[in-house]
């Protein structure tokens, strides 16, 4: 397949967008390790371009010893102060240490659930949403499902983890399904989904 000629989301413009746009964006996953990655960058994200991330993946795993939860959940002070120090990845307090926090209640989950796949996927039973938007401007910032999914985090103690980055995070994950129309990897099979869709709020 030519990838460079394939018809894609209007977001996917650099090389790197293209990758991701391609090969994750959309796509189911249901590895515990892929699925804490994602959260941690997702957070990451907050307030900066998805693409900004992109560029500092390889970076973060390299820093956050490739996302083991366990790993993660054992940070201490002085490991905080040295990923303050890393130029490499987003310097920011605050979301560092969420990402230790959500690494201890991620493996509460675990502990649970059996599994995090187990736990986020059965919010939509173990289907992707298939969405059928004509352009990106009919898609959400945010859905009642990732409200609910939001506020049920938010309970268990989780931090960076508002509604409109819980639903960038079901897209990454591929709980969601939002290639418009005209993109390549737009899913034909029709699939009934009752969401009701909510403009606006910031993570």
């Amino acid at each position: 397949m030519e990838t460079d000629n394939i018809e894609r989301c209007s977001w996917a413009t650099t090389d790197l967008y293209k990758a991701y746009h391609d090969n994750e964006w959309g796509k189911p996953v249901h590895d515990d390790d892929k699925l804490f990655e994602m959260l941690i960058l997702e957070g990451m994200q907050a307030g900066l371009s998805w693409l900004t991330v992109l560029n500092k993946r390889e970076s973060f795993r390299e820093a956050f010893d490739k996302f083991d939860c366990r790993k993660v959940a054992l940070y201490d002070e002085a490991k905080i102060e040295e990923l303050m120090q890393n130029e490499k990845i987003i310097r920011n307090r605050l979301k560092i240490k969420s990402a230790i926090v959500n690494a201890q209640q991620f493996i509460k989950i675990q502990e649970e659930y059996g599994s995090f796949d187990w736990f986020i996927w059965s919010y939509v039973d173990n289907k992707t949403i298939k969405n059928h938007f004509d352009n990106e401007e009919e898609i959400p910032a945010r859905t009642l499902l990732s409200d609910q999914i939001s506020k049920d985090l938010k309970k268990r103690g989780f931090k960076f983890v508002g509604s409109t980055i819980i639903y960038a995070y079901m897209q990454a994950i591929g709980m969601v399904n939002d290639h418009v129309k005209r993109c390549h990897f737009y899913a034909k099979e029709l699939s009934c989904n009752g969401n009701t869709f909510l403009k606006g709020e910031n993570g």
